[in-house]
């Protein structure tokens, strides 16, 4: 009888520290997903930002050296990430394809103009900024016009600004949440315990003797919890890095270890903050108060 009462208790207690794994690694991964988009948000919106094109459109009559002068200059700039020469004949090839017919052979020529697309880096993407590359490159005699999107600057700038305000206030609420739900696991746990609590402090232990081995416990399934976050974190990042390789999600790997500690050190604080705080509300509770 005595040797299934203690299988029934050894499987309580299994699954007791099963759940509380569980619900430490799954808040502990949300968190430290968040923390990765948090890490990244600056990431993803320079990369959309790249991805608008400055077009110059050069005159007829420009020169070979001037042209060639105009991209040796577009390609030291600092504005500039990365330029693309289109010629008319080119871009008039590319207009065909997309429309489906030969338009130069009904027109009799070529309307289109030599050009250069001009992607800048995100740190000048502001409408400002902009404006005064374009008027700059304007300025040159041999340049017609110069042309971009400019309500798609000033709104992706704006969102920016929304979704990165956002994400920080997601954060927040977020992070408090996971203190609170691996604070009940941890209570919980505790709570089962409480009249073992009791029975060592009326014999005599002392409160720092009665709460050390809980502290361990909680730390050891902390550090599981945080394991198995870490994990499956790894392998979504993996999976993101293989998915969106252009956003380099794995090139800074200073910060993503950062972000691996950071989580791994969140399993251990808030586990031994939440033993903590529960062991020493069961310690100076009054033995009637037990069964409230």
């Amino acid at each position: 009888m005595s040797t299934s009462f203690e299988k029934y208790q050894k499987r309580r207690l299994v699954s007791s520290y099963f759940s509380v794994v569980i619900s430490i690694a799954l808040v502990l991964f949300l968190l430290g997903m968040l923390g990765l988009l948090v890490l990244n948000t600056k990431k993803v919106a320079d990369h959309f930002k790249e991805q608008i094109a400055l077009t110059v459109y050069l005159k007829d009559n420009a020169k070979e050296v001037e042209i060639e002068q105009l991209k040796k200059s577009l390609a030291m700039a600092d504005y500039t990430k990365s330029t693309t020469y289109v010629s008319k004949e080119e871009a008039a090839e590319a207009h065909s394809k997309e429309i489906g017919e030969d338009f130069m052979g009904f027109l009799g020529y070529n309307p289109l103009q030599n050009s250069i697309d001009v992607y800048m880096n995100a740190d000048f993407v502001s409408g400002e900024q902009v404006d005064a590359i374009a008027a700059d490159l304007t300025s040159k005699n041999f340049v017609d016009e110069v042309v971009y999107d400019k309500p798609l600057i000033a709104l992706l700038n704006e969102n920016v600004k929304k979704i990165s305000f956002w994400v920080l206030i997601a954060s927040g609420v977020f992070t408090f949440i996971a203190v609170l739900l691996i604070n009940s696991s941890i209570r919980l746990s505790v709570y089962s315990k409480r009249f073992i609590i009791k029975t060592m402090q009326m014999v005599g232990a002392t409160k720092g003797f009665i709460r050390r081995p809980f502290i361990w416990q909680s730390i050891k399934l902390g550090i599981i919890g945080a394991i198995i976050a870490l994990i499956g974190m790894a392998g979504a990042l993996y999976y993101l890095n293989n998915s969106f390789p252009q956003l380099a999600l794995t090139s800074d790997l200073k910060i993503l270890a950062g972000l691996f500690i950071g989580v791994f050190a969140m399993g251990i604080l808030i586990t031994w903050l939440s033993t903590f705080f529960a062991t020493s509300r069961f310690l100076n509770l009054k033995t009637d108060e037990l069964y409230y």
